[in-house]
């Protein structure tokens, strides 16, 4: 068994083993992780330091998680009405997601799908893949495909490669992108041979996800260098998560880290109104303002787009001050197409 096979059949998934390795309440968690599962790699396990500091909040359950609120759903970009079949998202008419896999290798507690996850919404088979890809064979208009999840790099080399195969087949597509937890949490899983096969499948971009600058390791700047020197482009995507980057110093500290890892920082979301995350929320104006200082620390190389994707499918937009309308009642967004978009914001 490869050594990030390894890794991933030892990772901690029950409440009795976390209570062996950190002080948590094991009836706590337990509790929780029947909503929502519980897995933590022991290599991210060991980035602790303190209970509650930002490692801690993003994969240990809390009961902040089964806290009801009015506000957050099960689907908060309403990816189910864009799904013409199992596994595929067509909400962009120039672009798609395939939802490759339906599991990861760390249950984020912060992950807006985590509710689809949770209920086996998005467990899916490689025939619906295969029913997918022939489903963009007849769409001119797509020229760019999002592998997604779930954690697309769970799947074996020969599923992978079987993959990219038959989508760089289609006769329109431009461009294949990868979004991946997995240099951040399981960064053994990026092997050489990973790294080949990708190498012949482009062009192909990488989006990695790390969200605070103690993620960026020894182990996974190897995993990252290697795929750079592979010659393969990489962005990333930072989640706004309140006690964990939601303070000026630590995302200057993790943009400058990416851009030494040579990842160019890509998106500052704001989190999705995913029911069971709403204790990393951030108001609006915080997330503004935070950027508006980084605007003068940092080149514009390390600058992310701070944007924030509007429930019930109104897109991603980037978070400026004249698209926000407020008023008594609350406040609407303008979405890319005019339209205004009502969004639950919170105080700062």
């Amino acid at each position: 068994m490869a050594g990030w096979q390894q890794e991933l059949k030892e990772a901690v998934t029950s409440a009795d083993e976390l209570a062996r390795l950190l002080p948590v309440d094991r009836c706590t968690v337990d509790r929780v992780a029947e909503r929502y599962p519980l897995r933590i790699p022991r290599y991210y396990l060991q980035l602790i330091e303190a209970p509650g500091d930002p490692i801690w909040r993003q994969c240990v359950p809390s009961t902040a998680e089964l806290e009801p609120c009015a506000e957050l759903c099960h689907d908060p970009l309403s990816e189910a009405g864009f799904s013409p079949l199992p596994g595929l998202i067509h909400r962009h008419p120039d672009r798609a997601l395939l939802l490759v896999s339906a599991s990861c290798p760390m249950n984020c507690r912060f992950c807006f799908r985590k509710n689809r996850l949770a209920s086996g919404e998005l467990d899916f088979r490689f025939s619906d893949l295969e029913k997918a890809i022939g489903y963009l064979e007849n769409q001119p208009a797509v020229r760019e495909v999002i592998l997604t999840g779930g954690e697309p790099l769970l799947l074996s080399d020969l599923l992978l490669g079987k993959l990219l195969k038959q989508l760089q087949r289609l006769p329109y597509l431009q461009l294949i992108r990868i979004h991946t937890r997995v240099p951040a949490v399981l960064p053994s899983r990026i092997t050489e041979q990973l790294v080949s096969l990708l190498r012949r499948h482009q062009p192909t971009f990488l989006n990695t996800h790390f969200n605070h600058p103690r993620e960026l390791t020894a182990a996974a700047a190897l995993a990252t260098g290697r795929l750079a020197d592979a010659g393969i482009p990489l962005g990333n995507q930072t989640v706004l998560l309140k006690g964990v980057n939601d303070r000026g110093p630590v995302l200057e500290e993790l943009f400058r880290g990416l851009l030494r890892l040579r990842i160019r920082p890509y998106y500052l979301h704001q989190p999705d109104l995913a029911a069971g995350s709403g204790h990393f929320r951030t108001p609006l104006d915080q997330g503004m303002q935070l950027m508006e200082r980084l605007q003068g620390r940092l080149s514009g190389l390390a600058i992310p787009r701070h944007v924030v994707d509007l429930p019930g499918g109104g897109g991603k937009i980037p978070l400026q001050a004249e698209r926000l309308l407020r008023s008594s009642s609350g406040l609407q967004i303008r979405a890319a197409n005019d339209r205004l978009i009502d969004y639950p914001d919170l105080e700062h």
